[in-house]
């Protein structure tokens, strides 16, 4: 028969409640603040939800009447400079932290409303319709609200896909040693999403300030917490993380307070991450003016009992009890509160033959469409550029090309003390697994962070480090195929932040990663990302094919004020080429590709690992082609004057990658060439490329999977056939 001994979390996980004596001992203005902040806040969602009833809010509107105690009891005691994030369902977070940031004096319940919350109101309600006066000028809508003077990051409509980013904040705030914390609201639906949970190891594990705030409405639209998981205290999860946990009424927003103000203790002074569960009630449906009892998912009489708990309502008691405030003085702070959402609605919409619409005039140009997708570049205004065959320094003609990836990032995190590299076993082996972080963790202890297995988390923690706008993020993918596991991160958040909240924020990261064909890695290691990346708008991609051009490229990379996604391969690090000696500061322009090799009969464009077979084989067999190496892969990126000129004069393009035909990069080219210079094309576009399937782990296989020099001769006896110019 074994022994046994009982285990404790290493964490304290309690349930706080707040006491009669609690609430008679808060300050009378402190109350007062209270009420006024959510009735504005309730005020401001039942406008929502009326004009949502007349078809006038396009697309959701996600009310969080009834939770308003959480947001409120949680924003009271944060200072301007903390920030929060939450998800699709956080009009009431957003309000709570901008009236704090607005009015830190406090609001009183029996005066008018300030000139500020007018403001504030009328440019929440503007975004939420989708016009152009909104905080994020009509892109984000009622799910993606930001403004980052006040603290809030942006709300995010995928579940759980805020909190990797609030932890870059996080992490901003302890390297900066201010003091300031971060705040993520989520739900009890995000509480069992991957995102979530990777970013509480890697929060606890870097000892972060950042608050998880879990807001357990106890529906995910209309699946109940019982159904979706055994442990239904969902503060319970701290444990797992040795994070301090508090569970508390959420409909007491003085218990809120109260726990929020322990939670900022431990958090300010160094402490690590909190997770503070709040039981609340959304007094409606998940979208819409209906309560849930209206589909069935919900009794009218736990409505009631829920409705009956309304945190308005108690502390509106509370101040009548202590007479603080009497009923009319409540009934008149309502009726202010209303009146004002009146009269912002009204300026916002109008009445044309009996029927209410959105002013033409407020909504946004068309025009306005892609602006912000990206930056200008004007970033690069004054910088020195340089190319191999102009360059005036020393050239070392054999250097090693990963000695060159380890070299110029220590020379960059030399001048910029805002480069954090961050990634799996960055900090160990010599420089990775592949040497090209090299010597940089002796340098820069704090600055290099090898990370857990959980690329969402950390690539997502990067992001919202760039956002922060105070340190720039070099996150290494081990291996491009793990961008799916941080696909949300990678795409959702990261590619289109910058669009998505009006065009307004930066997004500097550069996101590191390595083609490992022929490695033997099979399916889930060997991928080539650049035909992925390009169709995510907002990502910028480079792929440096020789030393030099790393150097300039990475420089460019780290001063774009987009994020950039770095390739480099496998069997480009062990190969040598020309590179700069001691003189690791020039750029190479995104957007400019290279003419390697000029030529008449074709045009042949390649990059990264393809660059030197081409070259090689181009040779061999004598022909008269023309060679560009793209360097810059992304939409904007793409070097059109340089590519146009060259098929204008020969006629004829190949377009040679190494990797499969079903991620392809070069099929989406051959497209764009077609539709832009057809009229210049003595025939289709002609390519080279891999096979369907990924490559496997059998070396025949394996080499049969992607394209090789063999298949590049294949390819140019075929273009040159076409011609009518066949290759002995």
């Amino acid at each position: 028969m074994p022994d046994y001994k009982n285990l404790s979390p290493a964490a304290p996980w309690r349930e706080l409640i707040a006491t009669d004596a609690d609430w008679a001992a808060a300050d009378p203005a402190f109350l007062g603040n209270l009420l006024t902040s959510m009735q504005i806040i309730r005020s401001f969602e039942e406008k929502v939800l009326e004009l949502a009833g007349q078809g006038l809010v396009h697309g959701p509107a996600h009310s969080a009447i009834g939770q308003e105690g959480g947001a409120v009891g949680s924003a009271l005691p944060l200072r301007a400079t903390d920030q929060i994030n939450g998800s699709h369902r956080a009009h009431h977070q957003f309000l709570a932290k901008s009236l704090r940031y607005i009015e830190p004096d406090g609001l009183s319940p029996t005066a008018d409303l300030a000139p500020s919350v007018r403001d504030l109101s009328h440019k929440t309600l503007s975004e939420i319709l989708g016009l152009a006066d909104g905080f994020c000028h009509g892109r984000g809508g009622s799910m993606h609200l930001r403004w980052a003077n006040a603290g809030n990051l942006g709300t995010n409509a995928i579940v759980g896909g805020g909190a990797p980013l609030a932890a870059g904040a996080a992490f901003a705030h302890r390297r900066a040693g201010t003091g300031d914390v971060a705040f993520t609201y989520f739900g009890d639906g995000a509480i069992n999403i991957g995102s979530v949970l990777e970013t509480m190891n890697l929060a606890a594990a870097w000892k972060l300030p950042l608050c998880f705030f879990v807001e357990n409405n106890r529906y995910a639209v209309s699946t109940t917490v019982e159904e979706s998981t055994a442990e239904t205290r969902l503060s319970a999860r701290g444990s797992a993380f040795a994070i301090p946990a508090w569970k508390v009424d959420g409909m007491d927003p003085l218990a809120v307070y109260l726990a929020t103000q322990e939670a900022l203790e431990i958090m300010r002074s160094g402490g690590g991450p909190t997770i503070i569960e709040a039981d609340v009630y959304r007094f409606f449906h998940q979208n819409g003016p209906l309560p849930g009892s209206a589909f069935g998912y919900r009794s009218k009489a736990e409505e009631t009992a829920w409705r009956e708990r309304d945190p308005i309502d108690r502390v509106a008691r509370v101040l009548m009890e202590r007479q603080i405030l009497g009923e009319a003085a409540i009934a008149a702070l309502r009726q202010r509160c209303k009146a004002l959402m009146d009269d912002v609605a009204a300026e916002l919409i109008e009445e044309v033959d009996g029927k209410r619409r959105i002013r033409p005039t407020l909504w946004p140009s068309p025009s306005f469409r892609d602006f912000g997708i990206r930056g200008d570049l004007s970033e690069f205004e004054g910088v020195r550029t340089a190319e191999l065959e102009t360059f005036a320094g020393t050239i070392e003609p054999e250097a090693k090309f990963v000695d060159i990836v380890a070299d110029v990032m220590q020379r960059r995190m030399e001048q910029d003390p805002r480069i954090v590299v961050m990634g799996e076993d960055v900090h160990r082996l010599k420089g990775g697994t592949n040497g090209a972080t090299r010597g940089l963790k002796d340098l820069y202890p704090d600055r290099v962070l090898g990370t857990p297995i959980s690329e969402n988390a950390f690539a997502g923690l990067a992001g919202g480090l760039a956002m922060d706008g105070r340190n720039i993020p070099v996150v290494e993918f081990m291996y491009p195929d793990f961008l799916w596991v941080a696909a949300d991160q990678v795409f959702n958040q990261i590619a289109k932040a910058r669009h998505m909240f009006g065009g307004d924020s930066e997004m500097p990261l550069v996101l590191r990663t390595k083609v490992a064909m022929g490695t033997g890695y099979g399916s889930q290691h060997s991928m080539d990302p650049a035909g992925i990346f390009a169709t995510s708008v907002g990502w910028r991609i480079v792929a440096p094919s020789t030393p030099f051009d790393y150097v300039g490229l990475m420089n460019s990379a780290l001063r774009c004020k987009d994020p950039v996604l770095v390739l480099e391969h496998v069997d480009l690090y062990n190969s040598r080429g020309p590179a700069p000696v001691g003189d690791l500061d020039y750029f190479i322009p995104l957007g400019k590709a290279k003419v390697l090799r000029t030529g008449s009969a074709v045009t042949i464009l390649t990059y990264l690992g393809m660059v030197r077979p081409v070259l090689d084989k181009v040779e061999e067999l004598g022909i008269d082609a023309e060679i560009i190496d793209l360097r810059s892969l992304d939409r904007a990126g793409l070097d059109w004057q340089t590519i146009e000129a060259s098929i204008r004069k020969t006629g004829n393009v190949l377009v040679v990658e190494q990797g499969s035909i079903g991620t392809s990069y070069g099929g989406w080219l051959a497209a764009e060439i077609q539709s832009r210079l057809f009229d210049w094309l003595d025939q289709p576009v002609q390519r080279v490329h891999g096979g369907e399937a990924s490559p496997s782990i059998s070396k025949v296989l394996e080499t049969a999977a992607f394209a090789g020099p063999a298949d590049v001769e294949t390819g140019l006896r075929t273009v040159m056939a076409s011609q009518g110019r066949p290759l002995p």
